[in-house]
Formats: C-alpha cells, sequence, structure tokens
C-alpha cells in the first residue's frame, strides 16, 4: 500500500520542519506550505489524506481556510487544527465547521501520530466530494435560495421546485435530504401508479424525489396525490421538480387541478445559471476541483480573462453545459493554467453563428397544426438532437441534461427513431 501524504500547513519554519522529521520516520509522505494559499494549491495538486493545520497564519487563518474548504465541498480529508494558544472556544468553533480534532503546541510526539492514525481512520468513512449549494457563489439570489431552502429544511412539508433542464434543481433537492436517511430518486413513474404507499415505505424518514413531475400521465399523478397525502404518516418529504408551467397544463387538462393545489402549498423557483453570473467564477472553479477530486485529472487553474469570459457567455443548458465546458477545457487545455484563448476556442464549440441559430430556427421540425401527442414527439426528437449534436454524442451528459435516467433515456430515443451514434 502506498504511504500515506500529510499535508503540514504552518507559518513557522521550524515547527514544518520538526513535523515533517517525525512524520517522515514514520513512513508518511509529507508536503509543506507555508501559508493558505500554498496549501490550496497543495490540497488539490497532491490530495493530502490529512491536514495538520495552523490557526494563526499570516495572509488566511486557519478556520477561515477550513470554513474556505467546507463551503466548497472539498472537506473529504480530516483535518487536524494546530494551534499554541488555543481556547476551548476555538476548538468547538473548528470541530462545528468540521475539523477532525485539535492540537495544542507545543505538541508531544504520541499525541501527534496517536491523532494522525485515528485521523486516517476516520477518512475512511469521510463523503466523496460532490457539486452542493455550498459551492454555488455568494450572490445576492443564491443567498436569498439558500435562505429559503433553509426555512423548508426545517419541517417536513413537501415542495415543488421549479427550473430549467440542466440546471441545479436537484441540488437544491439534495440540500432537504439529511444525511444516513433513504433518498429516492424516481425518474421511472410507473410505481407511482401500482405502488405509491411501498415507494413511502422504501423512502420512510427520507426523501422521495420526483425529477419531472409534469411528465406523469393521469394515474401517476393520482399515485403522487396519495403519496403526498400519507407522506406525513412515513416522515417522508416529497420533492418533485418541473420545467414546465403546471397551472397550464392543468388548464390544458393535462395536469389534475387537485395535485396541482397540493403542490402549490409550497413551491421555490430556482434561478437559472443567467440570473447568477457573477457566480459563474467561483462555480466553475468548483466543477474543475471536482474533476481533480473524483478523475485525478492535472489540476489546472483559471486566469482571470478567462473566468471573465466564463462569466459574460450565455448558458441556455444551464450548470449542465457549464460543466461540460469546463471539463472539456480541464481536458483539452495544454498548460497548467486555463486562458482566455482557451475559452473562446472551447465556447465556439459549444455554439453557433448567428446564420447558424436563424437557420435552426427555421428548420425546428416542429408543426403546431399537429395533434399534440404527435406535436410533442417532433419537439422531443428535435431537443434531443440538438443537445446530442451540443455534446458530441455524449450519453451520460444527454441524461444529465434531460433528467432521464439512463434506461429511459435509451427507450425513449428508440421511440422516436433517434440513432445513437459512436
Amino acid at each position: 500500500m502506498a504511504s500515506r501524504n500529510i499535508l503540514v500547513v504552518d507559518d513557522e519554519i521550524g515547527i514544518r520542519e520538526l513535523l515533517q522529521d517525525i512524520l517522515l520516520d514514520e513512513g508518511f509522505q509529507v508536503t509543506l506550505a507555508e501559508n493558505a494559499q500554498a496549501a490550496r494549491d497543495a490540497r488539490l495538486k497532491q490530495r493530502p489524506d490529512v491536514v495538520l493545520l495552523d490557526i494563526w497564519m499570516p495572509d488566511c487563518d486557519g478556520i477561515s481556510l477550513l470554513k474556505e474548504w467546507g463551503n466548497a465541498g472539498l472537506l473529504t480529508m480530516p483535518v487536524v487544527m494546530m494551534s499554541g494558544h488555543g481556547t476551548i472556544d476555538t476548538a468547538v468553533e473548528a470541530t462545528r465547521i468540521g475539523a477532525f480534532d485539535f492540537l495544542e503546541k507545543p505538541i508531544a510526539l504520541q499525541k501527534l501520530l496517536k491523532t494522525v492514525n485515528a485521523a486516517l481512520k476516520h477518512a475512511e468513512n469521510l463523503p466523496k466530494t460532490e457539486m452542493n449549494l455550498s459551492s454555488f457563489g455568494k450572490s445576492l439570489v443564491i443567498n436569498e435560495l439558500k435562505q429559503r431552502l433553509e426555512q423548508v429544511a426545517n419541517t417536513k412539508n413537501s415542495l415543488l421546485l421549479i427550473g430549467k433542464k440542466g440546471g441545479s434543481v436537484e441540488i437544491c433537492a439534495h440540500f432537504l435530504h439529511n444525511k444516513d436517511t433513504p433518498w429516492l430518486g424516481l425518474t421511472e413513474y410507473e410505481k407511482l401508479a401500482t405502488a405509491p404507499l411501498e415507494l413511502l415505505q422504501q423512502a420512510q424518514d427520507g426523501v422521495i424525489y420526483i425529477d419531472e413531475v409534469s411528465a406523469l400521465n393521469k394515474t401517476e399523478q393520482k399515485g403522487l396525490q396519495l403519496l403526498l397525502v400519507k407522506a406525513e404518516k412515513y416522515q417522508v418529504r416529497v420533492v418533485c421538480a418541473s420545467s414546465l408551467s403546471l397551472p397550464q397544463l392543468a388548464e390544458k387538462a393535462e395536469f389534475d387541478n387537485v395535485l396541482l393545489q397540493s403542490l402549490s402549498q409550497s413551491t421555490l423557483k430556482v434561478p437559472a445559471l443567467n440570473d447568477h453570473r457573477e457566480d459563474i467564477p467561483d462555480l466553475a472553479t468548483a466543477m474543475a476541483n471536482l474533476l481533480v477530486e473524483t478523475t485525478g485529472a492535472p489540476y489546472k487553474s483559471f486566469d482571470t480573462a478567462a473566468l471573465n469570459a466564463l462569466r459574460n457567455a450565455d448558458w441556455p443548458g444551464d450548470l449542465a453545459e457549464l460543466e461540460a465546458v469546463v471539463q472539456n477545457l480541464m481536458l483539452s487545455s495544454l498548460e497548467e493554467k486555463i486562458t482566455l484563448a482557451d475559452v473562446t476556442r472551447v465556447l465556439e464549440q459549444f455554439s453557433s453563428s448567428p446564420e447558424n441559430q436563424a437557420l435552426k430556427l427555421q428548420s425546428s421540425p416542429v408543426n403546431l397544426t399537429l395533434p399534440l401527442r404527435e406535436a410533442r414527439d417532433d419537439f422531443e426528437r428535435f431537443y434531443f438532437q440538438h443537445h446530442m449534436a451540443v455534446i458530441s454524442n455524449n450519453m451520460s451528459k444527454l441524461a444529465e441534461i434531460s433528467g432521464l435516467e439512463r434506461t429511459h433515456l435509451y427507450r425513449k430515443l428508440k421511440q422516436l427513431g433517434i440513432k445513437i451514434k459512436g
């Protein structure tokens, strides 16, 4: 087994070197950082197994850095705080934020090794890095979204989230999910019609998430209504998502009015990415960091001009499109830093010239004189063919953008007569 890597962050060179000598003698690999910025870089490039983090540093204190990692979804390794004049209050605050333990200087050899080994054992149970609302930035729009979700989280109310496909609706739903409780994400809806109470039993004390409630047929809508009525008995929160206007569907008799009234008791509109562009630099950085964490891709940072270009771009595909662009940039850029030229090159692959856009609109196959079902099939065929062209037939990405489970997606494409190119 490869030796574990310990990142030691302290502005005092004597302490750094002392800890390094001790840990090297015990067979660990050791990375040293003299300040918060060096620690940030080392965290992403080395992906340490444990971090020993000094609280008092000149550029950024350890508590602030701990919060930063937590908010960015990067607190996936145990962090042991160190201080020469720590207080109980500081230790409690660090633990609340997510620190594993607290060591007071001068650190005894046996205490250091015992704590590091305990932290390594604890690391096996830590969550993997993933996108969450903490990664979404600090704009007024996102802060208000978090506040409203926190209010809902304090209840057991069901919730209707209204937002674009490919956006952050499911991430908002996960915000309402408590750790160590069931999460049942429905993308195949037949069980709503045939066994709604069985779904409640499976998700008892947890969350049932329905990714596109507007796609339910009449029988499935009746099952969902029963689900909502019985949810409190099973301590289940039902979270539904819709990218379409349910009142408009109800007016056309395509959506049950009773169900609409039930869902309307608690609704929340999820802002599109274009509504909070100022957060795009933070989001792009978080996505790049996530790619490094989950795939082992080489770490690359963005220069300021590159981040500004991403912020000023248009994002019709919302979060999924930004993620695809960031992944492309991380994998195709040749230097360690992603530049404006890189962003321009990749964005051109995701967009069309005004002439091509006009041609697409003119050649749209949706004939509004057709019966509704046939017109819907035409639109879905156009929708899937458009996105398949944009993402080069990446089925995983298409499933994410469309909000369909892979099996359902393949069945839908076959039904529409769309061939999947290799």
